[in-house]
This record gives C-alpha cells, structure tokens and sequence, in this order.
C-alpha cells in the first residue's frame, strides 16, 4: 500500500496486520502439519517416498469435506455450508484412505514400498474422481465448494483457524512426545520389538496423528501438494535423523515453505487473479518426488 511502517496510522497498521495475519497463521499451520504428518508416514513405513499426498491421505481429506459438503446440501442447509462437520469428515476420509492404502500394499504381512506408492496413486485418483462425481451432483457443479479444495491459503474465520491450529499443536506435540519410540520403530522389526517398542499400537496412534494433522490442513487450505515430501527431508538433511529435533525442525521448515509460497503466489499473477499455492508447490515438488522415485528404484 506504499505506507512507512513506522509512520502510518496505528489503526491502518492494526487491520493491515490482522487481514495478513490470519493468512500467515493458515500457511503456519498448513505448513507445519503436513510436514510433520510426512515425517511420521516416513518413519513409521520406512520409506522416504511417503507423505499424505502421495499415499491418498490429502485426497481422502477432500473426499470427507465434499461428502459432508453434499449430506449439507441434501439437508437444506445450502451449497457451500460444511459447518462444524468439516473436521470430522476430512479426518474420517483422510484415515480411511490411508487405512486402505496400508492394508493394499502388504505382502505376506510386510509393507512393499513400491506398491505402497503405486496404491496410494490409484487411490488418490479414485478420490478424486469422486470429489468430482459429488462436485457433478451439486447445482452449481461445485463451483462453491470446490473452492475450498484448490490448494490456496484462504482468510478463514478466527474460530475455524484457533481449532485448526489447536489439532495441530496436540498433534505435533504428540510426535514430538513419542520421538525415541519413533526412533526405535525405524529399527527392524525384531530389534525395535526388543527394545520394547509395541509396533502395532505405534503405528496405530501415530497414523492417527497423521491423519489429524492432514485432516487440520485440508480443512483451512485444501490439498496442497509435496510439503510433506520436501520439508521432512529438507529437514534431515540439516538436523540429522533423530526424531526429537527433527520433529520441530520439519515443521518449522514446511511452515517456512508454505508462507514463503503464498506470497510468491499473490506476486504471479497471470491475468486471472493470485496462483493458488497448491499448484505452485505442485510444480516444484513433482520432479523432486519423480527424482526421488526413480533414485530408490535404482538402489533396490
């Protein structure tokens, strides 16, 4: 707005800084929860490959809100009206995605890492072919409450970003308190099991924090894609493997990215308005994941 900081109006200042403010604490809070949740998906299924978006945990997510968004609609209640069920829904989607993809990729009661990617791609795409198959069925084909689905850090209102970041914080403090049992759990299964880790509760908990964590930032962004894959790893190539610094470390990194996104979004714009951030991250991230890939296909 060409204003000096220092010498503007207070009152200007003040409402210049809440209106960025909330927009800020969404990619805070986006960012740092998908990061953390990648961090945890790659522990706990030893593959460097893993975060929500790649294995359907983002895109189960969307499928739970325009489920919620259409039971909405069928009620009565409007097109765009998801209300205090928007949670709970993108929570359930994101963990039942998640849950199928797990069960789909053992053989012979062991995770193939290759076809734990190749299943969450199938059903990333599965869910987002019914987004679109409820999107058809809406009146306005959508158009509303996809919206909330493009991938882009919104202003939301003040209780929707306190209960998000609340998830968040319990779940990110969750991963950090179990960051020695994640630790262990890297290990082989039998020497993890020796040193009395419980695998099998492990898992169970902490893929529920993940999807707690997934859950948080769809409600406020939507899917946004590949900070759950750069940040954990960007994060362990500085801080080292150790879970109880690199818990924090993830998160402040995947908070940094995401902030740093939105506004070089809102500067890019090519005739129709701000990019929405999901489809820059998306540029950049997708010859990073393609790199990735075909580098531990090659080591295998």
């Amino acid at each position: 707005m060409g204003l000096d900081f220092w010498a503007a109006d207070a009152d200007m200042v003040g409402t210049l800084l809440k209106v960025r403010g909330i927009r800020v604490g969404v990619a805070i809070i986006t960012g740092s929860a998908l990061a953390v949740a990648g961090v945890l998906l790659q522990a706990l299924l030893r593959n460097p490959l893993a975060s929500p978006d790649v294995l359907g945990l983002s895109a189960g997510a969307g499928l739970g809100v325009m489920i919620a968004a259409y039971a909405a609609y069928a009620a009565g209640l409007g097109i765009a009206h998801l209300g205090l069920w928007s949670a709970p829904a993108a929570l359930v989607g994101g963990l039942g995605a998640l849950g199928l993809v797990y069960l789909m990729s053992q053989r012979r009661g062991l995770v193939e890492p290759v076809s734990l990617i190749l299943v969450g791609v199938v059903v990333s795409i599965l869910c987002g072919s019914g987004i679109e198959f409820i999107k058809h069925l809406l009146p306005d084909r959508g158009t509303a409450v996809g919206r909330l689905l493009m991938g882009s850090v919104r202003d939301v209102s003040i209780s929707m970003l306190i209960g998000s970041g609340l998830a968040a914080l319990i779940g990110i403090l969750a991963a950090w308190t179990s960051a020695r049992a994640i630790d262990a759990a890297s290990l082989p299964e039998d020497e993890a099991r020796s040193v009395g880790v419980h695998l099998g509760a492990l898992r169970l908990i902490l893929f529920s924090v993940a999807g707690v964590l997934t859950a948080a930032s769809v409600v406020l962004t939507g899917p946004i894609g590949f900070i759950g894959l750069v940040a954990p790893h960007l994060a362990r190539l500085l801080v080292g493997p150790s879970h109880r610094i690199l818990i924090p470390a993830a998160a402040i990194l995947g908070a940094t990215i995401v902030v740093l996104a939105d506004a070089l979004a809102r500067v890019i714009d090519l005739g129709s308005g701000p990019m929405p951030v999901g489809i820059l991250t998306t540029v950049l991230g997708g010859p990073l994941f393609i790199w990735m890939l075909r580098t531990q296909m090659r080591a295998r």
